[in-house]
């Protein structure tokens, strides 16, 4: 209606206050940036950050200032160069997403305390200046929330690119140590935050279970074994090998060992390399961490912590299953069978030859009493047709890989 006056400032007040504070953009982009700095003062951390916030805030004061002058809607901004760059440089050096928002925050707030009642200040009429005032609070508001969101998705964009990074030349290090490759020791060391200039223990943890975190199993394996910082390399989505550095060689006796089990969850099995030295030693031990899984599951019954050194000797021998069957039926004749009777037979003579021929050793290993031991001996000895002492280290063989293998090189 006549003598109302309208909604909003007037568009020729606005674009002149505005246009006014456009003119000293670049003065106004060094006051923001020295506020920023006084604040944050992650914003001076080094010369290539110091230029991008300074870039950023002339770009954004600039761009925003435009789109008020020129009516341009608030939905039409768009992050500028400098501002994405600046939250790529955040991530690359390892701030936090609210760190690097945190300079928007303080820019809204120099806004509001220094540069907005400049602009308002230049308006003789009292309407204009709240309205002007009105109109600028709420698209800065709205330009920063939209910018923020932004420089915020590529913040997690370049985070997500700079971790494949790392974890693909994380991949090429382990790939090149395990293939005996050439490598700059030192430049290894700190690309996988791992020491090769000690022991090496290398270990394979897997499960046939999908909601196992295998990453967290590894570290509490690790922890338990005396080491904080230990190599995690994923092997697919259900498997991950570990290495453990140290200046000695790691305890991992039965007992030692044996306090691992509550760590385990449930259907996760560990498989661990005898330690060795260095390089050479890195690549080694996961070999036979890798091998002593191969015979875990291979076995009917395994145990959840598998040492190489105790699954050794099937390993080589069982590399050609036909033949590891054939050997085992050579050697034990009807002991051979998969039953039952059989199966205690085999552990009373296994136990009998790990003892050295000492049955009361043997009962005490089986825990069971020593005239039992003796008849299933006398029993195994009779089916096998021949006695313990021929062809002893054979027969030793033989019972250790039925022992480990059980169904797989037995008759049924």
């Amino acid at each position: 209606m006549e003598g109302e006056r309208q909604i909003g400032p007037d568009p020729s007040v606005l674009r002149e206050s505005v246009g006014e504070a456009l003119g000293n953009v670049t003065r106004l982009a060094e006051e923001m940036f020295a506020y920023i700095l006084e604040r944050v003062p992650e914003a001076g951390a080094d010369q290539h950050v110091r230029e991008l916030t300074h870039a950023s805030c002339l770009a954004n004061a600039e761009a925003a200032l435009s789109m008020v002058r020129d009516g341009v809607a608030v939905t039409e901004a768009k992050a500028p160069a400098a501002a994405l760059e600046h939250a790529r440089a955040m991530a690359n050096r390892g701030h936090d997403v609210d760190t690097m928002l945190r300079f928007y925050r303080i820019g809204q707030a120099y806004f509001a305390a220094e540069l907005l009642p400049r602009i308002v200040g230049s308006i003789d009429d009292a309407d204009d200046a709240l309205a002007v005032s009105l109109t600028m609070q709420s698209f800065v508001v709205a330009y920063l929330d939209r910018i923020s969101s932004h420089v915020a998705e590529e913040y997690v964009a370049e985070l997500d690119r700079r971790q494949n990074r790392v974890r693909a030349e994380r991949t090429d290090a382990v790939r090149a140590l395990l293939a005996g490759e050439p490598v700059d020791v030192a430049r290894t060391e700190r690309v996988l935050a791992h020491r090769l200039t000690g022991w090496q223990t290398g270990l394979v943890c897997w499960t046939d279970t999908a909601d196992v975190d295998l990453a967290t199993v590894g570290a509490a394996v690790a922890s338990e074994l005396g080491v904080r910082h230990p190599l995690l390399m994923p092997d697919g989505a259900r498997s991950t090998s570990i290495w453990l550095s140290t200046p000695s060689t790691p305890d991992l006796s039965d007992e030692r060992l044996a306090a691992l089990a509550p760590v385990l969850p449930r259907g996760v099995l560990v498989a661990i390399g005898r330690p060795l030295d260095g390089v050479a030693g890195f690549r080694e031990t996961h070999a036979q961490a890798r091998r002593a899984r191969r015979v875990v599951e291979l076995s009917s019954a395994p145990d959840a912590i598998t040492r190489y050194d105790d699954v050794a000797l099937v390993d080589v021998m069982s590399q050609d299953l036909d033949l590891a069957r054939r050997f085992v039926a050579l050697e034990l004749g009807p002991l051979a069978q998969d039953g039952e009777r059989e199966r205690l037979d085999r552990a009373a003579l296994l136990a009998f030859l790990d003892a050295g021929g000492r049955i009361a050793a043997a009962a005490r290993a089986l825990d069971i009493h020593r005239n039992t031991v003796l008849n299933r001996v006398r029993r195994a000895e009779s089916r096998r047709g021949r006695p313990a002492t021929v062809r002893t280290a054979e027969l030793h063989a033989a019972l250790r890989i039925a022992s480990v293998l059980g169904p797989v090189v037995l008759s049924s």
